[in-house]
């Protein structure tokens, strides 16, 4: 086995720093647009703003941390090998969820709404509902549900809506 030098340690930070560029890409926006979790106004921007740079940013940080994996792969043991690997696994789990929707399947739509009569309902009493009312008919919707769907379509009275929190 060769000494470590001056290469390999360059070659490493290049190597970890463009990995954790792809995985903060993908992860912090996953991790601060969650549901039932607050976002501060500078969260939200971040996230957003790491969103909409996330395709083309971990592509370039993953063939960046390619390349390095290839310079460090050579002259390695098997511990070092598992850990490039481990690594580019998960830069490559991140380039490509980058460019997928993964907040639709966070806050997927209601596929049909359900509806209980009002002396059938088991809400509590201070739970909070928005309300619609067209013509004769009435609907209300809990926020504890709406906040996890954000959308929902329905008819009221025979008028098309669609709800959302």
């Amino acid at each position: 086995m060769r000494p470590f030098s001056i290469r390999d340690s360059f070659s490493w930070l290049i190597f970890l720093a463009s990995a954790l560029t792809a995985i903060g890409l993908f992860f912090i926006p996953a991790f601060v647009i969650r549901p039932f979790h607050h976002q501060t106004v500078g969260a939200l921007t971040l996230a957003m703003d790491l969103r909409q740079r996330g395709p083309r940013g971990t592509l370039t940080a993953a063939l960046i941390c390619l390349v390095f994996a290839l310079i460090l792969w050579r002259p390695s043991n098997l511990w070092r090998k598992i850990v490039l690997s481990a690594v580019l696994l998960l830069v490559a789990f991140s380039a490509v969820m980058a460019r997928l929707n993964y907040f639709e399947w966070m806050f997927h739509p209601v596929d049909s709404a359900q509806f209980d009569a009002e002396a059938a309902s088991k809400l509590d009493k201070d739970e909070m509902i928005l309300a619609i009312r067209f013509g004769g008919d009435a609907r209300a919707y809990p926020i504890s549900e709406m906040a996890y769907h954000h959308i929902l379509n329905d008819v009221v009275d025979g008028v098309p809506v669609a709800v959302t929190y």
